[in-house]
């Protein structure tokens, strides 16, 4: 069971999506530009990256008695920003081109549509239509992996979506999300990465952020909670157009990508078991460990026990190489030849297996100083 989760799950792990904020305002020049400026930062940090559209049938999606509005916001940025599926097409070729893979966000379920057209091999569903049940069914009926945001989700939301997708045996990761662009530090909930991995054990929980002040606080943080995909909104500075401030720029996310790295490192392997110690570790540790020293005249043939181990010797610093430590255990072991007072106790001192074994022997003579 484990082995297959993961495997339904691998699709999301440590996968950055880079979204093309404000639909490039609606100009492919600008967009190619964006996918080209953002790939080239992609490929020399060699991280696993998807660049992600904003898909919206335009006369569908505004009612006709307010196409044309010029009063409400999100109206006459969806209208000014349009695009047409042939500068879809070529953006999505030349992401692929990039080896990045292409997503999109649908916002209807024409674009749904659009999505399993051009091949997305994941579909992501904004914070705004997590109870879009219509959508949401469409979305489910193309089998595809995909990736919800939570902000502004209740607890019920968030339960009604991950069951749904369960049902349907869907691959599905939740990003935490707070839904203010920009977000400040104070904004970001991260502890909520805590609650969804505990909720939600079988999925991979991710983080969608908009903050602006940092580019490396939030990665660190949130990876060592346990995010495994992340999303930012992506822009360029370009012919004068005004940056939104929650959007990144190529060398920002340069310096997300190896944010990312410096926290895997600093956070090392596995959760789920003890970790291997270096051997650079080992050593220094082996320098610390005090060393077996006799304490008086011991004869050949001595035998070694544990209840007699304080008349016969003591434990002192340094440790040499091939020397008996405190971690040994000495009883029963013979003496092979004489010892005499403050001599170390070496493994050439007494039989058994460390002593007859060279690969064995070898671990005690290279350690120590």
């Amino acid at each position: 069971m484990i082995s297959s989760l993961k495997n339904r799950n691998e699709i999301f792990e440590n996968l950055f999506v880079l979204e093309l904020a404000n639909n490039h305002w609606g100009s492919l020049e600008r967009g190619l530009k964006i996918i080209h400026d953002h790939g080239t930062v992609i490929r020399y940090n060699n991280v696993k990256a998807a660049i992600k559209l904003q898909f919206r049938d335009v006369n569908e999606f505004v009612h006709r008695d307010f196409k044309g509005n010029q009063d409400i916001r999100y109206i006459k940025k969806t209208e000014e920003t349009k695009l047409s599926k042939t500068d879809f097409a070529r953006m999505v070729e030349e992401i692929r081109r990039l080896s990045i893979i292409p997503m999109a966000t649908p916002f209807d379920e024409h674009s749904v549509d659009l999505c399993v057209e051009f091949g997305m091999p994941i579909i992501k569903i904004a914070s705004s239509d997590i109870a879009d049940w219509p959508l949401i069914e469409k979305i489910a009926s193309k089998k595809l992996p995909v990736i919800v945001s939570s902000g502004g989700a209740s607890e019920k939301n968030l339960d009604d979506i991950v069951a749904f997708f369960e049902r349907r045996d869907i691959p599905l990761a939740l990003n935490h999300c707070v839904s203010l662009y920009p977000s400040e530090d104070d904004d970001l909930e991260l502890n909520q990465i805590d609650y969804l991995r505990q909720r939600y054990a079988d999925h991979v929980i991710g983080f969608s952020t908009h903050e602006y002040h940092s580019w490396d606080a939030s990665m660190y943080l949130s990876y060592a909670k346990g995010a495994r995909t992340w999303e930012r909104h992506i822009d360029i500075d370009y012919q004068g157009v005004p940056v939104s401030p929650y959007c990144s720029l190529p060398e920002q996310v340069d310096a997300w990508f190896k944010a990312n790295r410096k926290a895997r490192e600093m956070c090392g392997g596995s959760e789920s078991g003890r970790r291997i110690c270096s051997a650079k570790e080992i050593t220094y540790l082996d320098a610390l460990v005090r060393g077996v020293y006799a304490r008086r005249e011991l004869p050949a043939g001595y035998i070694l026990s544990s209840e007699t181990f304080e008349h016969d010797f003591y434990l002192a610093i340094p440790l040499q190489k091939g020397q008996l430590s405190c971690r040994e255990v000495m009883n029963g072991e013979c003496l092979t030849s004489n010892l005499g007072p403050d001599q170390a106790l070496t493994i050439h001192h007494i039989d058994g297996p460390y002593a007859e074994n060279p690969n064995l022997r070898k671990l005690i003579e290279d350690r120590g100083v």
